[in-house]
């Protein structure tokens, strides 16, 4: 386990390092590799939170909680996090019988540019698209906690993207050429 400490308006102590790798080293027994994992902690009015960012080959794993105590939160996004890998461990398992794994690619998000002329651009991030299918992409959706999913359709290799609607459904958009 690999893990990258980051702080906004708030210290990172050795101790809160230390139980946070204490917190997530149970996730270990997940995987067979070693996973790199971001996490960012901040305070904002009184709240305490924290956010975790797993790379994992082919996935991308993301959870956030705040709450009054940092312990508090660390301990939430831990069980958002297993209650995830087991979730979608079992969903892949049994859409996947015949032991194919889906393969997402990674999110690389593009160094981010120090222009105040334009204001209005907030964020770039720049990905490979890997063809899959809807389902693949609203799975890697989902993983991400994200509302939508760009992705390249692998029949027909546009590209397309699912959104999470407001009734809790799913919804495609495919250009037209």
């Amino acid at each position: 386990m690999n893990l990258n400490f980051a702080g906004k308006n708030v210290e990172v102590t050795q101790a809160l390092r230390d139980v946070t790798e204490k917190k997530l080293s149970k996730l270990d027994k997940y995987f067979q590799k070693d996973f790199v994992g971001n996490i960012t902690f901040s305070t904002e009015k009184n709240r305490k939170i924290i956010e975790v960012t797993i790379n994992l080959p082919g996935t991308i794993l993301r959870a956030e909680e705040s709450s009054d105590d940092m312990y508090a939160s660390i301990d939430k996004t831990v069980d958002i996090l297993e209650r995830q890998i087991r979730k979608y461990k079992t969903r892949l398992q049994k859409r996947y019988r015949d032991n194919e794994t889906i393969r997402f690619e990674n999110v690389v998000p593009l160094p981010v540019a120090d222009d105040s002329e334009k204001p209005s651009l907030v964020k770039t991030k720049k990905f490979t698209l890997k063809p899959m299918s809807s389902d693949e992409a609203i799975l890697q959706m989902e993983l991400l906690r994200h509302n939508f999913f760009v992705y390249q359709d692998a029949e027909t290799e546009d590209i397309s993207v699912v959104y999470k609607r407001k009734d809790g459904n799913y919804g495609l958009i495919q250009p037209e050429i």
